[in-house]
């Protein structure tokens, strides 16, 4: 079966930009700009509660996990609001102006919890239908959305690098309002992008059209296999907890146990280092697509799971590594090599790379067209879980010793990595391919 408004399988599109739909560019400049704003903020708002309103850290941390679990509880919403009453299109809209006029109001003091507000809920109404409109410029079983959505992940994470780059610098040097004025002038352009394209986006689907025959790598999936992505969301979660410390805990690290001197008496800031992972995956993402493609694998079920499974594993290697730098730091807390924490980073990134866009591949494709949108705020909600369960773990920073901490988190991602390579070899016994 293929989506109302997808080119028919088997037929390409009209238009072509380097082998895949024009409006494939659009959504991952319209998100490129919307990442800008996001992790500008994100970069900021630690360093801002701690330094500039003076909170104390563990209720900065609280603060910080709650933003981020808000901010990707109300993708659900969102998701279901776009399905049955606004629309893809409106809803990308409106979250985007609500996020837009929140970031803008960060650099007001007084302002600070509206503001949060807002941007958390316009990222609702704003990610999921982007998320949708990615997977429907393509045919079901067309071989290039697992790229397109490598793509579009490596879209938000040009925005992720720019963002501690331009408004963690004007934060820091110039003034924390000038840090947040520019993450609001970024969301501004994404919308000014997404607007004067609407002609190449896909259309709206038919919400009549409610039957959840889907079909993976050849295999068709009916609701029942729904139930697989429900699993997926609780192993992500997992996976997550231990992740979400990158922007939070590790900020922390880097500012009070990193040696980030480079000579002269100058010093690199600290929020620079929030721009490593996105950095990373803008480089090792064409490599990986690449690979992928060289391997000729079938992008059926129980090998995209492996491969998530893989990525949790990369992630509990990360924060083992961080173990290891706690140990080097010593009781005294002694500021140790740079070189950490960008091991850290390296390992986290492709581990992230083999977890994130293969789940939104699965997401979108398991999901039934008339409810893509709810679908994909559904799987928002392991980063809203996570993002909770993080801050949570984050208020407990110095209050045990860090290689302590550091072992705690590495316990989730590892944990994942079994559940999930489990739930392949299941998906792969001959009884579990006949249901399928």
């Amino acid at each position: 079966m293929v989506r109302a408004g997808k080119p028919e399988s088997g037929n390409a599109p009209a238009r072509n930009l380097f082998g895949h739909p024009p409006g494939l560019t659009v959504l991952f400049l319209t998100q490129m700009w919307a990442e800008f704003s996001f992790f500008g903020l994100q970069a900021l708002l630690v360093y801002y509660m701690t330094k500039h309103l003076g909170f104390a850290q563990s209720k900065s941390s609280l603060i910080y996990g709650l933003y981020g679990a808000a901010a990707f509880f109300s993708p659900f919403f969102g998701g279901l609001i776009a399905d049955r009453w606004l629309g893809r299109t409106v809803s990308v809209i409106a979250g985007g102006a609500m996020m837009m006029f929140g970031h803008f109001a960060m650099a007001f003091e007084a302002l600070l919890f509206p503001a949060l507000a807002l941007v958390a809920l316009g990222n609702g109404l704003f990610i999921p239908p982007l998320a949708t409109q990615v997977g429907s410029l393509y045919a079901d079983d067309d071989a290039r959305k697992a790229y397109a959505y490598s793509a579009y992940y490596m879209g938000i994470n040009l925005g992720g690098l720019l963002a501690p780059l331009v408004c963690g610098t004007l934060g820091e040097l110039y003034g924390w309002h000038w840090g947040f004025a520019a993450a609001g002038v970024g969301m501004a352009i994404g919308l000014i992008v997404y607007l004067t394209n609407l002609k190449l986006l896909p259309p709206e689907p038919d919400r009549s059209r409610t039957s959840a025959t889907r079909s993976i790598g050849g295999t068709p999936i009916d609701a029942a296999k729904l139930k697989t992505l429900f699993l997926l969301v609780a192993m992500v979660v997992l996976f997550r907890v231990g992740y979400e410390q990158s922007g939070n805990v590790i900020a922390l690290w880097v500012r009070d146990f990193t040696d980030r001197s480079v000579g002269g008496g100058a010093a690199i800031p600290a929020t620079w280092f929030q721009s490593i992972n996105p950095l990373l995956i803008i480089i090792l993402t064409p490599v990986l697509i690449r690979f992928w493609r060289s391997r000729n694998v079938a992008e059926t079920v129980p090998n995209l799971l492996k491969r998530m499974s893989v990525g949790c594993v990369l992630a509990g290697l990360a924060m083992m590594l961080m173990v290891v730098a706690a140990g080097v730091s010593g009781p005294e807390g002694e500021r140790v090599s740079s070189w950490w924490t960008i091991g850290y980073f390296v390992l986290l990134t492709m581990g992230e790379l083999l977890v994130i866009p293969v789940g939104l591949t699965l997401v979108e494709t398991l999901s039934p067209a008339a409810f893509a949108a709810t679908a994909m705020g559904a799987w928002y909600i392991a980063k809203f879980l996570g993002s909770l369960l993080a801050g949570f773990m984050g208020a407990y920073w110095l209050q045990i010793p860090p290689s302590s901490f550091f072992a705690l988190g590495m316990v989730s991602p590892l944990l994942a990595a079994l559940c999930l390579y489990v739930m392949a070899r299941m998906r792969s016994t001959p009884a579990a391919a006949d249901a399928a």
